[in-house]
């Protein structure tokens, strides 16, 4: 019997909400249009959203972003996180609550989170941060862990993680199958950038990559981006899959409020390491000791 994962991709519109109910209302919609998945994502920093319960958040800077994490009596990173958890276990789904900007031993960090029903909760500090998120004060994570699903191996690379090619090999160094790729990015370029590498990361890896975008709808003139996004799930390019072109599932458009669902099989991975057209994983690594011969190679 084949293994195959129902996967499901959130693509959140933000818009403006007054509390951290209306927010887990909007969140629990989606959820609701995910049922049966057995993987469900949502996208990078959709808790921006919660920035807007702030009555004055159309005067802030962008730099305030991190009074999503605690501000005053507001306490939403418990919020969030005891919200998913609860979805996970009531729903019998593991579900990537996209990403949250947080506060960790002084340090503010964007944290992806997955949670699982029976208990289960890995944080992945994001490695990478773009340089944007340097002026939210945003600091960046030390270490990227495979985990172990009872369906399949799993690993992060959050958004800009996705356009550097290490994060990926490390991954599938430890065995990943499915790399999870929450994404927010700001303009239509950005967007292509984390596509176009997740889809590369997919090839050379022998992966699935899910990316799972957002976009928002907000008055003009505030300090919040207007994300551009495109939601897909992403295989290798070769026979054993229908699309010659590595998309399994895509959402029909960009920007607007949708679930992205496919199904993907693992053991097809496994053959087409050992049999594909293009062995890439194995090839990647029998040279290695050719990439690191030139002065100032990755290793010094």
């Amino acid at each position: 019997m084949p293994r195959t994962v129902s996967i499901a991709a959130c693509q959140f519109v933000v818009r403006p909400v007054g509390s951290f109910d209306e927010f887990a209302a909007h969140a629990r919609g989606l959820l609701d249009r995910a049922e049966g998945a057995d993987l469900v994502l949502f996208p990078e920093l959709f808790t921006i959203e919660l920035f807007t319960t702030f009555p004055d958040w159309m005067d802030l800077p962008v730099s305030e972003l991190t009074r999503i994490h605690r501000y005053g009596n507001t306490h939403y990173t418990e919020d969030y996180r005891r919200l998913f958890e609860s979805e996970a276990r009531e729903r019998g789904q593991h579900i990537v609550a996209g990403s949250h900007l947080e506060k960790k031993g002084g340090r503010y960090l964007n944290v992806a989170y997955l949670y699982g029903p029976d208990g289960l909760v890995h944080a992945h500090d994001k490695t990478h941060i773009f340089p944007a998120e340097a002026e939210w004060s945003t600091e960046e994570g030390d270490t990227i862990e495979m985990v172990e699903l009872p369906f399949a191996k799993v690993g992060f690379n959050v958004c800009y993680e996705a356009e550097i090619p290490e994060c990926a090999a490390s991954l599938a160094e430890q065995g990943a199958e499915i790399i999870l790729c929450p994404s927010l990015t700001f303009t239509e370029e950005g967007f292509w950038r984390v596509r176009h590498c997740a889809q590369a990361r997919a090839i050379e890896n022998q992966v699935y990559v899910v990316h799972c975008g957002g976009s928002a709808v907000l008055p003009p003139g505030g300090p919040l981006p207007s994300p551009w996004g495109r939601s897909s799930i992403l295989s290798p390019c070769d026979t054993p899959w229908d699309a010659p072109n590595g998309v399994v599932a895509e959402s029909p458009e960009p920007n607007i409020e949708t679930v992205v669902q496919g199904v993907v099989d693992l053991d097809r991975l496994h053959e087409n390491r050992e049999n594909g057209a293009a062995p890439t994983f194995r090839d990647r690594r029998r040279r290695a000791a050719l990439y690191g011969e030139w002065p100032g190679h990755f290793s010094a």
